[in-house]
């Protein structure tokens, strides 16, 4: 990849373009809010003007409300060859691109899994995705060059990338991030009803509790709950029947004499399970376990346009890669990539790499 045009300078977007410029990529910067994208130029995450040419990606960091009004109208202009965007919704955003007649073979949804306090340029920082997972997910009839480049995207940018399909992401954003929000939503409300005397003793204590969403982002949030609403609705609906089979415990305990005691075997219960949810997720986010994949390892000089060359040769063979790490050696300036494919691929890709005289291993 050496060209790409980022469409939406908040925080994401302009970290996006921060990470890519590091990379040796040249960033175009698009917003519709002069003051966003003057402030993204000024911290160095591109140039604030449309590309001169198509590029060879553009990324969507906008709203999820205007994703797919935004590449159907890059799409018919012409912008970019591939597409990827950043929004925490799929299904919908499919839907939706697929109503607008988009070239669905050119688009990868992405999503990057990060979060810090604040929002807009000034939030940005280009170390921000450094080994964070970000979910991609490509369509039935997502071109193999298209799903590379967003690799390649999430590759310059240090995160790990998840493949996946768009029902899984939603569904896991609904467990892991909505449903949570939710609940801290619920508990923060009942704090308007608190003494002062109780707000200041709890202050140091909700200060450590993860981040609720900000005003800042309420309105994106509430975008991504309204998209997600259906698998919101069936993660709620389990947790409502957890909640009462709790009351109906805990109204027991309550119903005694309130001395210490030893703890009832449904609350331990209970707390083990959330133990035990919360021991499955992997400490390193990317493709699971269960996935079996092969690596090539390919040995890539300093050169900025090396890079893109090995992605291109990598689309040139037909092959999907499904992960890919970037390391530098410790005795030269030569970084190694590992492409993670299926087996099947893999001997095929060690082929090609070696007959376009890269030096590949498996």
């Amino acid at each position: 990849m050496r060209t790409a045009v980022i469409i939406g300078t908040g925080m994401i977007g302009t970290s996006i373009g921060l990470a890519l410029r590091k990379q040796g990529v040249d960033s175009y910067l698009m917003d519709t809010s002069p003051v966003a994208l003057r402030i993204a130029e000024a911290v160095g995450a591109g140039t604030a003007e449309e590309p001169p040419e198509t590029v060879d990606l553009a990324v969507v960091a906008v709203p999820p409300v205007h994703v797919a009004p935004v590449i159907a109208s890059h799409q018919s202009r012409g912008t970019a060859r591939f597409y990827v965007d950043v929004a925490g919704v799929k299904v919908s955003t499919r839907r939706e691109l697929d109503a607008l007649g988009c070239d669905l073979a050119t688009v990868v949804g992405g999503h990057p899994l990060v979060g810090r306090p604040g929002s807009g340029p000034l939030a940005a920082r280009g170390d921000l995705f450094d080994g964070r997972p970000w979910a991609l997910v490509p369509a039935v009839g997502t071109d193999a060059a298209a799903l590379n480049r967003a690799l390649e995207l999430v590759a310059a940018c240090g995160a790990i990338p998840v493949v996946l399909d768009a029902e899984a992401h939603d569904r896991a954003i609904a467990l892991g991030t909505l449903v949570p929000q939710i609940a801290l939503t619920l508990v923060a409300a009942r704090l308007t009803e608190a003494d002062s005397g109780a707000l200041r003793l709890l202050g140091s204590v909700w200060s450590e509790i993860p981040q609720l969403v900000g005003v800042d982002s309420a309105t994106s949030w509430t975008q991504v709950l309204a998209a997600n609403a259906a698998p919101v609705v069936g993660e709620l609906e389990k947790l409502s029947r957890d909640l009462a089979s709790l009351l109906e415990t805990l109204r027991g305990v309550a119903d005694g004499d309130g001395s210490l005691a030893e703890p009832d075997g449904r609350l331990l219960e209970f707390i083990q399970r959330g133990i035990d949810g919360s021991n499955r997720v992997p400490g390193r986010y990317g493709i699971p376990t269960e996935t079996a994949l092969a690596d090539v390892d390919v040995s890539v000089d300093d050169r900025p346009a090396e890079l893109a060359r090995l992605f291109d040769d990598v689309a040139g063979a037909g092959v999907v890669m499904r992960g890919i790490d970037i390391s530098q050696r410790p005795d030269s300036p030569d970084r190694t990539v590992t492409i993670s494919v299926t087996p099947r691929d893999a001997e095929n890709l060690l082929h090609e790499l070696r007959r376009r005289k890269w030096p590949a291993n498996s």
